[in-house]
């Protein structure tokens, strides 16, 4: 019975601990969500209404309440936010700065760091910040700001502050959230307010991002700052010599530090070849590349754009909260929010304003009739309060009707507080004349709310006026081009083959050499069975045996041609064809044949331009075939595709297949286009079409510095738009006709030349080096018309005249100086026309390509 009972207290035990048992899952989902809400609204996430995390506002606000104008110590502003922050000393300190290194909120002194180097700030306890004066103009007025009890309920702290401005996109923003993230990139001060200006005045407004970092940055993919869009940014890089690279700007989100870092890996890779990089950044940023020699300057930036952190991608994320929820919005939204919420404060302002107006006239006329009508004498019987205050509204109540709402017993108590002296003094003039200026003002303000918007215009442009000096876009917006890695890729590495066993890569070093490569190159293998394979190059990859031809492939080359003789095995015919390999699939054999047994390659070239050769072909001596040797021109067969089974070159059995005589290119010359929003060439229609180019034909590059150069028509090539004249296929015959300012005699002179020069790749000066010389018009037109604008002697009245430059001067060398344009005073130049000769020979290729001369700007003298 003892065991009985025993048990049945352990089983009701048992029930009441299952009883009190709470699932984890569900205590689980609760206590993630809370947390997940706390993360999002209380800490990596920014309020559109200001555009502050709650951390930053709390900053702010505390910066406040201790600002006297003078600076404090970082490590006391820290202690201050404390009383509205519930975290460390740290993340608050981190945030200061933060917020100080954007230079907008937050005026600096000491060591705050340097975001372009990676160097941090110095201790809280070394540093001193204050308020800045745009801060104090558009981020605080209490009068507006909605209130909330601190985190202990000892103090009160804004909800948001009430700024009146995009800060938020002045700013930009980066948070890690619960299930979420935001990056708002930063935008230039200056474009914001215009921006906001536009939205204000209907029109649609479009931002984009300014680093403080400058460089240079693609916009294209922006897609309005929202998810799945992406900002390219680039580092400025250009020739300081032949030998040596500049880097003068670099992408947003890296360091110095971390971008040498980055070239210094590549380099230990092989994907460049540099000497060295030298950091001389100070007040600017200066790192210096010293390229190995025989490396191409065009080339090396390219592949520093393509290996190393000097090009980089950037994914925005515009995420903000709007009514204590996360939404994903544009930046252009964002902008317009942000202008429509400075429009709503701006007129809460003026009718907080009114208010005080209307007071001011209302107790300011109740003065004045209190005091001239003297019903401060009526009150001196009066023996109880009630009586006085009874006594002075019966006085009031004439005139209560004036007034634009009812007088009220703590009007008429203010009326009784009034001193003696004042009374004693009260000057009726002044008080007429302070009534007049109220109610001026009191009409200019309900004017303001009657405009508000453009009263909103008119702030916006006085704040651009105020505080917009200094702070134009540091980032320019260009447009890049792709890089294929497998052109600037340095040659890294030694291709080797072993015909025979079929194996191809960079660890034969044994076998026999074929080239040098890079290690991310595509290489092509055609075999004596006919097969084509293309693969990805490796130390040591299996391609087949019998290897007669190996490569390196590109991609869409359709200049590299192969001619080839093979014996089809069905037929016994040998079939000759000459075909392109311009797309394949890596690691997949293609039949250059019929695809018939038996068949095999006879012979083989692989010819990057085109070339065509002549081939003996030797017939066996026991052919019936009349002639048993015979030449073959492969210029009288076309070009086809790499399936096509080709021409028939001879039914009977071929002995063997010589070279007779090496060919020449039977491909039209390489039509090449300047794009001159990104200052490279194609051969893709884009830009202006600059020349048809064979063989060692060049470019001729006239600069507005007054210089010129000769270079390649290589595609990797570079040229600096801002600094080009002129672009165009050079023809030596051409005669270059040029007007320049002389900086040392102040006088304009047009000259004529041809370029006598062949050094590729060098500029010649061929305008005065003085001090504030300039090139003005440049031209290789066979006529060159100019408009001059000059002034005739002492005269004040402008005259123009149209010169045509071939009958200014005659051809000289490049070196001359010229002749003075005009013996009058000359205030302007500008080109008019420019037309070609046709001739009745036609120059080799000279085509006429009038969108490719630079003509000049128009120049004004001082």
């Amino acid at each position: 019975m003892a065991e009985e009972n025993a048990e049945n207290n352990e089983q009701e035990k048992n029930d009441d601990i299952i009883h009190d048992i709470t699932p984890v899952s569900g205590m689980y989902e609760n206590w993630f969500l809370d947390y997940a809400s706390y993360v999002i609204l209380e800490r990596a996430v920014p309020a559109i209404g200001d555009g502050f995390k709650p951390v930053q506002r709390r900053i702010m606000h505390a910066m406040k309440e201790m600002d006297d104008g003078r600076f404090n110590k970082v490590a006391n502003v820290i202690g201050s936010t404390m009383q509205f922050h519930p975290h460390g000393d740290a993340s608050i300190g981190d945030a200061i700065v933060n917020l100080g290194q954007k230079d907008l909120l937050i005026e600096t002194q000491g060591n705050w760091g340097d975001i372009r180097t990676g160097d941090s700030a110095a201790a809280p306890r070394y540093i001193e910040a204050r308020l800045s004066k745009f801060a104090l103009d558009v981020v605080y007025n209490p009068q507006t700001t909605e209130w909330q009890l601190s985190y202990d309920g000892r103090k009160k702290e804004p909800v948001t502050l009430p700024v009146k401005f995009p800060l938020l996109l002045a700013q930009g923003v980066e948070g890690i959230a619960v299930g979420l993230s935001t990056k708002i990139l930063p935008h230039n001060f200056c474009e914001l307010i215009k921006a906001a200006i536009d939205h204000l005045k209907g029109k649609k407004p479009s931002v984009y991002p300014d680093f403080p970092t400058g460089g240079m940055a693609d916009f294209s993919e922006y897609n309005e700052g929202m998810r799945g869009g992406r900002v390219k940014v680039r580092a400025k890089i250009e020739e300081y010599d032949k030998k040596t690279l500049i880097i003068k700007d670099i992408p947003f989100g890296t360091t110095t530090t971390s971008l040498i870092d980055s070239i210094i890996k590549a380099n230990d890779k092989g994907k460049i070849k540099v000497k060295q990089v030298i950091d001389n950044t100070a007040q600017d940023v200066e790192i210096l590349v010293s390229l190995a020699p025989g490396q191409s300057p065009d080339i090396t930036i390219d592949a520093l754009y393509a290996f190393t952190d000097c090009e980089s991608s950037i994914s925005p994320n515009a995420c903000v909260i709007i009514e204590d929820k996360p939404h994903f919005i544009s930046v252009n939204d964002i902008l317009r929010a942000n202008t429509d919420q400075t429009v709503d404060l701006l007129t809460q302002e003026l009718e907080i304003k009114r208010g005080e107006l209307r007071e001011k006239i209302l107790f300011s006329s109740l003065e004045k009739i209190f005091i001239e009508n003297r019903i401060y004498r009526d009150i001196e019987e009066c023996e109880t309060w009630e009586a006085v205050l009874e006594t002075i509204d019966q006085g009031l109540e004439p005139y209560k009707p004036q007034f634009y709402r009812e007088i009220t017993q703590e009007d008429i108590v203010k009326l009784t507080e009034i001193r003696i002296k004042r009374i004693s003094k009260f000057d009726s003039f002044k008080s007429d004349e302070l009534l007049r200026k109220l109610e001026e003002e009191l009409k200019e303000t309900e004017y303001h709310l009657a405009n508000i918007i453009d009263f909103s215009i008119a702030y916006y442009a006085n704040l651009l006026k105020k505080y917009g000096e200094g702070k134009e876009r540091k980032t320019e917006i260009k447009s890049f081009d792709a890089i294929d890695t497998t052109i600037v890729a340095a040659n890294n590495q030694k291709l080797y083959v072993n015909r025979q066993d079929g194996f191809v890569g960079y660890a034969l070093k044994k076998d026999e050499f074929v080239c040098e490569c890079s290690d991310i190159d595509d290489i092509i293998v055609i075999r004596r069975d006919g097969k084509c394979v293309v693969s990805r190059i490796s130390d040591k990859v299996f391609m087949g045996k019998d290897i007669l031809h190996v490569g390196i492939w590109k991609k869409g080359d359709d200049r590299m041609t192969y001619n080839l003789v093979y014996l089809d095995g069905k037929s016994g015919r040998s079939m000759i064809k000459r075909f392109n390999v311009t797309a394949v699939t890596r690691d997949k054999e293609y039949d250059l044949t019929k695809k018939n047994k038996g068949s095999k390659v006879l012979y083989l070239t692989a010819n990057p331009n085109g070339e065509a050769e002549v081939i003996n072909v030797k017939l066996t001596s026991g052919s019936k075939a009349r002639k048993k040797v015979f030449d073959f021109d492969f210029a009288d067969i076309d070009i086809k595709g790499r399936g096509a089974g080709g021409n028939i070159l001879t039914r009977y059995p071929v002995r063997k297949i010589e070279l007779k005589s090496e060919g020449v290119s039977t491909l039209s010359g390489l039509d090449i286009w300047y794009d001159e929003s990104v200052g490279r060439l194609n051969k893709d229609e884009r830009g202006i079409h600059i020349g048809n180019f064979n063989g060692d034909d060049n470019i001729l590059v006239i600069y507005k510095d007054g210089s010129y150069e000769l270079t390649s028509y290589e595609l990797t090539n570079h040229y600096e738009t801002a600094k080009v004249m002129l672009i165009e296929r050079f023809d030596p015959k051409k005669v270059v006709s040029v007007i320049y300012y002389d900086g040392d005699s102040k006088n304009y002179f047009v000259k004529r030349f041809q370029v006598e020069t062949t050094t590729i790749n060098k500029k010649f000066n061929f305008i005065s080096e003085a001090s504030g010389s300039k090139l003005v018009v440049a031209s290789t037109f066979d006529k060159t018309t100019v408009e001059v604008e000059f002034i005739r002697g002492k005269g004040k009245d402008k005259e123009t005249e149209e010169l045509a430059l071939e009958e200014q001067i005659d051809v000289k060398g490049w070196k001359a100086m010229g002749n003075k344009l005009s013996q009058f005073t000359v205030k302007k130049v500008k080109f008019v026309e420019g037309e070609n000769i046709k001739k009745e020979v036609a120059n080799d290729n000279d085509e006429d390509d009038d969108d490719t001369h630079g003509v000049g700007d128009t120049i004004e003298l001082f």
